[in-house]
């Protein structure tokens, strides 16, 4: 008997005929991007929905980011974390930015903030968290910080969406917050992003960047890029927030089958949200310690991938560790980040997984340990 492969993720879609009568009148218009009507519409249902006053949308999360880095005129070192997607690390490179890298706390992944304090100096000029895994990162031990040494607070909130803690917006953390909508997020455009900020001049700013620099027809200010989320994307953005609730529901009860199944077994480390934090259960991270455990990741990612089930490393390697970045940074002064990258697997997780198949997943990863 076949059985269909487990991707480690599937995007979340609308019924079709939704769509269809979502991008039915750009037809009548041809307005296609250039932020026209979808554009503007999705923009002030995700300030509704993520609790912000300013929200401009872009392309995909990376340009967002290095937007936002350019935007705020920034130079310098820049703290983060090595523990996160190539992005990150990347924005900061190509903004002529210094990543420093800090290392993580061994309980949720996120920047160790007395790690962070260690590192700052006069070349400082920004911190770059991360929410790993829609992990909120310690608010306010950054701030603190930030706020102590002027320097901006931007988080990489790619994970985190829609996320509160006691009731608090992570959208609404530090200077700037970047958000990705790609495809595989719980929230999706098929392509895109977003930058939540606190300074409203900011808005404009954003906008001509991301529009070649352009101003009005006859002045170009900066030297920008193209980063302008189209008509089409804006509409599936529209259509997939009317689901988002029914949605995160449908994972939190997949998480929770996990959890009853793994947390038990000793050696397995699977992260529930803590407590005050409204999860969107983006991703089950799972991290297997192979002295009590019994067998390695490696052994539990070949074995599910034998059943047909697609785990995935992540994050391994470290961002310290890439070949494009070989001989700049030592991962050894990341210790708690070089642990978990060598043993974690993200396990499949999306709103329409079985528990059936959870459970065959489950079983699979039990086994190797005996």
């Amino acid at each position: 008997m076949n059985i269909d492969p487990i991707l480690v993720t599937r995007s979340s879609m609308p019924p079709f005929e939704e769509y269809v009568s979502e991008i039915a009148p750009l037809w009548e218009s041809r307005w296609l991007t250039n932020m026209g009507v979808k554009h503007q519409e999705l923009e002030r249902r995700l300030e509704e929905y993520l609790g912000v006053a300013d929200l401009a949308l872009f392309v995909n999360g990376h340009q967002a980011l290095e937007c936002v880095l350019e935007a705020m005129g920034l130079s310098g070192k820049v703290i983060t974390t090595p523990y996160s997607f190539a992005s990150t690390t990347h924005a900061i490179v190509r903004k002529g930015l210094t990543p420093v890298f800090a290392d993580i706390r061994p309980d949720d992944y996120t920047l160790d903030p007395a790690e962070v304090e260690r590192l700052v100096d006069g070349e400082t000029c920004a911190i770059l968290p991360v929410h790993v895994y829609g992990n909120p990162c310690d608010d306010d031990a950054l701030a603190d910080i930030a706020e102590r040494h002027g320097l901006r607070l931007i988080y990489d909130a790619a994970h985190a969406f829609g996320v509160r803690v006691n009731g608090r917006p992570v959208a609404s953390f530090g200077d700037a917050s970047m958000f990705s909508f790609h495809a595989t997020k719980v929230f999706n455009t098929i392509e895109g992003g977003a930058v939540c900020f606190k300074d409203p001049q900011l808005k404009t700013k954003l906008n001509r960047w991301k529009n070649f620099g352009i101003a009005d027809e006859e002045n170009v200010e900066f030297v920008g890029g193209n980063a302008k989320m189209n008509e089409f994307c804006a509409a599936m953005g529209l259509c997939n927030l009317r689901h988002l609730p029914g949605e995160i529901e449908k994972r939190r009860l997949v998480a929770q089958r996990y959890w009853e199944r793994l947390e038990a077994v000793d050696g397995i480390r699977v992260h529930r949200p803590a407590s005050g934090v409204s999860s969107n259960y983006a991703y089950l991270p799972a991290v297997f310690e192979e002295g009590r455990f019994g067998a390695t990741r490696d052994d539990v990612f070949a074995a599910l991938r034998r059943q047909g089930v697609f785990s995935r490393k992540y994050f391994y390697p470290l961002i310290s560790d890439f070949a494009c970045y070989q001989g700049r940074f030592d991962s050894d002064l990341t210790p708690h980040a070089q642990h978990v990258a060598a043993r974690v697997l993200t396990l499949p997780l999306y709103a329409d997984l079985a528990l059936e198949d959870v459970d065959r997943i489950c079983d699979v990863i039990v086994a190797c340990g005996r």
